[in-house]
Order: structure tokens, then C-alpha cells, then sequence
């Protein structure tokens, strides 16, 4: 196991019981620097559970959590100095200005004042927010607000970085430059751990992504073995005679494992799941039976199908 210096989080058995319901049952996660973790689980799974203790302000019932190194139960102070928290929904003080609201948090993590100026005009330059410079926070909307509070989150050059749903409420534009911040962030060597129910974004943003499930850790993977070549998922073809498509389908499934049902779609099918090589194998065949095929295309995030198949036997 990597030791504490190369993990901005290191948490094993941690375990949290509200009464009689159990969030965590003794779950296992560690972030290293320079990556982007993603943190990937049903409704209930006991994510924002585990985020809230991350960043010390929920106590487990038992396990331990380092974060920079820091034990976050003994040392919650130093913790909190070496992250940055971004919680799904958080409240903002409507009557300031966007510069006075980050002007406060800078204040509050103790930034130096000579520094501030400059500090908050990068921040505010990095979420795409320069223009607000001087408007009150009530006047920006909800992807302006994430993105105010995601600038809030880096105030005090955290190296450790929490982020919860940050994409809620984000219009393509903000993702899509919200993970090329992400990726930076990593390559400045942050550690980022984000947890998001937009799995085919996750995709593109993290490393590596841990998956949750009734409170316990039940996969931890690099997302290039999830999402490369030897991806198994299910594969859309289209044909310009979708009843010839289904008879050489049925010719060509005819005797293998481990495929679910074919779904017949407006001009084509659904089919699967498939490796790349394996579909365009297929695509041979249907190719060699003069089937018109026009498209062959993944039907879904590889990342959601190595998830369904992980935690569709804890149901």
C-alpha cells in the first residue's frame, strides 16, 4: 500500500450509523494527488456520508481517515486547512458581491491580505466569473452559484479537493471547461475526489473511480481498464432493412454466452454487451450476409455498464 505521502485521502473501515439505519458499514477509499477519483453509487449508497466525514464535519463511529496526511478526528484543523469542500447545495450571503463573498472565505482561511487581490481575480478568471466582479450573489444563477462556490473551495490552495454533484445545474458550456479545470487541478497535483450521477462525464474527468454500494467499497478500478478495449457494453447498429438486421442477428448471436436480449430499435437494434473487437467482428458478419448496416455505435457509458454489473447482485 502507497504510504500517507502519496495519498491526499486514506480512509479504511469507516462505519457511521444514524439509529437503527447504517450509512457506512466499514468502507475502504483512497485519493492519491495528481488524480481525479471518482466516487460512484446508487441513492442511499452512503456517499454524502462519507463526503461530510471526509471533510470533518461528521464523525464516524469507527474507522480511520487521514486526509494530507492529517487524522481527521485528532487533527480536524490542519484536515480542514489542506482541503476544499463543495458540497451538493450551499447557502451564500445574498447581500454581499461576488468579490466581498470570496473576499470572506479568503479572510476566514487566514489568506494574507497583500495576497488577496490577486488570488481572487485568478479565482474568479478560472470559474469564468470575471465579468460578475462588483454584482451581488442573488443576481447569478445556479450554475453561476456552483461555479462562485467551487472558486470558494480553492480559496486557500487546498491539496485536497471534495467535490459533491458539482455539475447540477451546469449548462454544457460550464462542464465541459469544468472538467479541463479538473484535469489541471490533478496535473498541479491535487487530489480530487468528485462524486456525480452523470457517469459518461466521469468518464472523460477522472482516473479512477471507486464504487460504493450499501455502504461499503465493492469495486476500485483505474478508469482506463473500465473504459478501454476489453470494455464489455452493449452496442446500437442501424440498417437501412432492419428486418434483414434481425435475421442475421439471430444467425449470428445464435450460441453465445453471456448476452443480453437483443432490443429492437427504430431502424435497427441493440445488442450485447461486446468488446470493440468483438463488435466489429460482428460487424464483419452482418457486413458478409449483405445487411445495409449505416451505424454501429456504443449504446452506453462503459463506466454505467461496469457499475450495473457490480452492484446489480447487491439488490
Amino acid at each position: 500500500m502507497s504510504g500517507h505521502g502519496d495519498l491526499g485521502i486514506e480512509a479504511h473501515g469507516v462505519a457511521r450509523s444514524f439509529g437503527p439505519a447504517q450509512a457506512l458499514r466499514g468502507l475502504d477509499i483512497t485519493v492519491p494527488y495528481g488524480q481525479v477519483t471518482a466516487l460512484v453509487g446508487p441513492n442511499g449508497a452512503g456517499k454524502t456520508t462519507l463526503l461530510l466525514i471526509l471533510a470533518t464535519l461528521l464523525a464516524p463511529d469507527m474507522g480511520t481517515v487521514r486526509i494530507a496526511g492529517h487524522d481527521a478526528l485528532t487533527e480536524p484543523g490542519r484536515a480542514r486547512d489542506a482541503l476544499g469542500w463543495m458540497p451538493d447545495t450551499f447557502g451564500v450571503y445574498d447581500q454581499l458581491t461576488v468579490d466581498e463573498y470570496l473576499a470572506f472565505f479568503a479572510d476566514a482561511y487566514g489568506l494574507p491580505k497583500a495576497e488577496r487581490p490577486r488570488r481572487l481575480r485568478a479565482l474568479l478568471s478560472l470559474v469564468h466569473l470575471d465579468d460578475r466582479l462588483g454584482q451581488p450573489v442573488h443576481a447569478l444563477s445556479r450554475g453561476q452559484k456552483q461555479r462562485l462556490g467551487l472558486a470558494r473551495a480553492l480559496v486557500h490552495h487546498p491539496r485536497v479537493l471534495l467535490l459533491d454533484e458539482l455539475a447540477s445545474g451546469l449548462d454544457p458550456r460550464s462542464r465541459i471547461e469544468l472538467r479541463d479545470l479538473l484535469r489541471s487541478l490533478a496535473a498541479d497535483g491535487v487530489a480530487v475526489l468528485v462524486s456525480s450521477h452523470i457517469l459518461s462525464e466521469l468518464e472523460e474527468i477522472a482516473d479512477r473511480v471507486v464504487l460504493v454500494d450499501h455502504g461499503v467499497t465493492v469495486g476500485d478500478h483505474a478508469m482506463a481498464d473500465i473504459t478501454g478495449a476489453a470494455a464489455r457494453v452493449r452496442w446500437r447498429i442501424r440498417s437501412l432493412d432492419p428486418g434483414l438486421l434481425a435475421e442475421a442477428l439471430t444467425r449470428a448471436l445464435d450460441g453465445r454466452t453471456g448476452l443480453e436480449p437483443v432490443s429492437d430499435l427504430p431502424g435497427g437494434a441493440e445488442a450485447g454487451p461486446f468488446t470493440e473487437a468483438e463488435a466489429a467482428g460482428l460487424l464483419a458478419e452482418l457486413v458478409a450476409a449483405d445487411v445495409p448496416v449505416t451505424g454501429l455505435a456504443p449504446a452506453g457509458s462503459a463506466l454505467e455498464s461496469a457499475y450495473l454489473a457490480m452492484t446489480d447482485t447487491r439488490r
